[in-house]
């Protein structure tokens, strides 16, 4: 048996008060809770993304749910600069 990683992304719950807070606990694995902006770092597995997202707006406590948007990042950075130079030229013109 191999082991594989599962790619996972962070939900932020933001929430009305923090008594709730663990409840979170049974769709991911909560990493963060801010007391004073009141929100909540939850990780989910990627593929339940949509799906949790979804149930976590039906619950009372909710206000909204926020997706990282990390795994939609380009993370090589090999280039950006004579990208960046190159369309700033551009806008000069």
């Amino acid at each position: 048996m191999a082991f594989e990683i599962q790619p996972r992304q962070s939900l932020v719950v933001y929430t009305y008060s923090l008594k709730q807070t663990r409840q979170l606990k049974r769709y991911g694995t909560v990493m963060y809770v801010s007391k004073k902006m009141r929100y909540v770092v939850l990780y989910v597995d990627r593929a339940d993304v949509a799906t949790l997202t979804d149930q976590l707006n039906h619950l009372r406590f909710v206000k909204r749910v926020v997706a990282s948007q990390r795994p939609e990042i380009n993370e090589t950075f090999n280039g950006v600069a004579e990208e960046m130079a190159a369309a700033t030229k551009d806008d000069d013109e």
